[in-house]
């Protein structure tokens, strides 16, 4: 499958209109990841290197059609001294797929705390994942072949009494990444979308769904590498209706905190007519 340089490459065709390539898939739709961290590319192409992306808010409009190269449409909504905002929509064949929000920051001096990070297995003390765990372990190791991907057992993740339904995974991306600081914020949003939904379906190991992402929500918080590990602590509070509510804490091995990320998405009964 697409090394993540080919999955978050764009030509600039205007001043603030982008196409992103489409990449060999084994998806029936462009991968959520893929349009959003294409989307994040453009924007930051727009913004002066000063600045750095803090926050993303996207929604999903439409099925992408991953044949097609999707184009980008930039709009600078707001440079100011440290804070500037642009907005992104994907179209494809003259409609919307995909429409994001991006704020970016400068940085400043403030408090500084974070949650801990959950008591959970290394990353060398949990196999990869294997084809032979299950057909979906299966598809995800063909899928994302470049990235490391490891699900901690269900009997050694850490788990919370509250939570509804918890699990977590360590990954990384197994060879060497650009040093631009800016490249690894958007290789994250392009994996930060893998995996999360199934979250609202551990309390559900049998239900046949059908599955979506709907909107999607991320804030970088501290410097990272994505060719490094890091911990996704995924949860999902609430399922209903036929949407079910996620959300994920990406963690350094150190124990760094260095993104959150909140999505809703679609995981209605499978329709027999």
């Amino acid at each position: 499958m697409a090394t993540i340089e080919e999955a978050l490459e764009i030509e600039r065709l205007e001043r603030d209109i982008f196409r992103g390539a489409s990449v060999r898939t084994q998806l029936p739709r462009t991968f959520g990841g893929q349009v959003a961290g294409q989307a994040l590319v453009a924007a930051v192409r727009t913004v002066e290197p000063r600045f750095e992306v803090h926050s993303l808010h996207g929604y999903f409009l439409r099925p992408g059609n991953p044949a097609e190269p999707t184009v980008f449409l930039v709009e600078r909504i707001r440079d100011g001294r440290s804070f500037s905002t642009r907005r992104v929509t994907g179209v494809q064949d003259g409609e919307a797929i995909f429409t994001m929000s991006a704020s970016f920051h400068v940085g400043d001096e403030g408090p500084n705390h974070q949650d801990a990070m959950p008591k959970v297995p290394g990353p060398q003390d949990v196999p990869e994942d294997s084809a032979s765990w299950s057909e979906e372990r299966a598809w995800r190791m063909r899928e994302w072949e470049h990235w490391d991907i490891r699900s901690i057992p269900a009997a050694a993740a850490a788990h919370h009494s509250s939570l509804a339904a918890q699990q977590q995974i360590w990954f990384r991306y197994r060879h060497p990444l650009p040093d631009d600081p800016l490249f690894h914020v958007c290789t994250l949003a392009y994996m930060s979308d893998m995996s999360l939904l199934s979250s609202s379906l551990v309390p559900h190991p049998d239900a046949h769904t059908q599955n979506a992402s709907l909107d999607h929500a991320m804030w970088f918080l501290r410097p990272f590498r994505a060719d490094e590990w890091l911990l996704y602590d995924q949860f999902s509070p609430s399922a209903g209706w036929g949407r079910g509510l996620t959300g994920g804490r990406i963690f350094k091995e150190n124990g760094e905190l260095v993104a959150s990320v909140v999505q809703e998405g679609m995981i209605r009964y499978q329709r027999t007519t």
